[in-house]
């Protein structure tokens, strides 16, 4: 959500001289200094996108080449984990390129005018369903992740009997499912989606003109969202405290090596909640 949410600083209208309330365009002088910092605005919009999809896919790649290295040292243990975590960073990179380009070409065009914010075409439904599928599906992953390694954690034997590849391929696509059922509601009537200012991203409308469907739709978006930062962060306590317990009574040393296994997948996961929690709460 950075590329398009940092766009909000951008106005797209020419300067104007607002205390002479004239509409006409002024320039700034090289005789006075603070005019030519009113430059700024504008570009630091397509700037922050920029970095922010950059960064985002970067980063992405780079925890790919870090899954792929260690699948040969997980896979007997944890491919379960590896499967989701995979699925979480292939689904994250996809997510920064495509609303990423889409809207580093609105804010190229010079963006949509706040008249038309409303007149939401085929771009800004597909927009805005990607925004919607591309925020759920992080979420809901890093909740799949955080269940299953509590049912590791805290029922081994359990674990090893329920969560097979096959069963965690299914998740995924159930995982998958959802959140497009959920971006797909706009088609059918049950929500819509209208460009943002300052006209260079869609999201769902939430601030003029809203219906009750509309606020179903964002109801429903934040409950899914607020539910599974909730779930992950009840699931990693569990897992957290099991693992405490489990080094203070000091199990036998058999066991040590899958205890340290644990811990740091554990850890992984509170890296990722915490990271989702900052990013989506206040959104949310």
């Amino acid at each position: 959500m950075h590329h398009c949410n940092s766009s909000g600083a951008a106005p797209l209208s020419p300067f104007s001289n607002d205390s002479q309330g004239e509409g006409q365009p002024t320039f700034p002088s090289l005789a006075d200094p603070g005019n030519v910092t009113s430059e700024r605005p504008i570009l630091s919009g397509p700037i922050a996108a920029m970095l922010s999809m950059t960064l985002g896919i970067l980063s992405n790649i780079v925890a790919l080449l870090i899954l792929a290295n260690a699948y040969a040292r997980l896979r007997r243990r944890s491919k379960a984990f590896l499967l989701f975590a995979s699925s979480l960073v292939a689904t994250d990179f996809v997510g920064h390129v495509i609303p990423g380009s889409i809207v580093m070409r609105l804010y190229l065009s010079g963006g949509v005018p706040s008249e038309e914010y409303n007149q939401a075409d085929p771009l800004c439904q597909f927009l805005g369903g990607s925004m919607v599928f591309f925020g759920l599906c992080p979420l809901f992953l890093g909740c799949a992740m955080a269940a299953e390694r509590c049912l590791g954690v805290t029922k081994p034997l359990l674990h090893a009997s329920l969560v097979t590849t096959t069963r965690t391929k299914l998740s995924l696509s159930v995982i998958w499912l959802a959140a497009l059922c959920v971006a797909l509601l706009p088609c059918f009537q049950l929500g819509s989606y209208t460009y943002q200012y300052p006209g260079t991203w869609c999201f769902i409308k939430v601030l003029d003109d809203t219906e009750k469907a509309d606020v179903a739709f964002v109801m429903l978006f934040s409950g899914l969202g607020l539910t599974s930062l909730a779930i992950a962060l009840v699931c990693n306590t569990i897992s957290g405290l099991t693992l405490v317990l489990a080094r203070i009574r000091k199990k036998p040393c058999n066991r040590r090596s899958a205890r340290s296994h644990d811990i740091e997948m554990v850890v992984q996961l509170v890296g990722i909640m915490v990271t989702s929690c900052i990013c989506w709460s206040p959104l949310l």
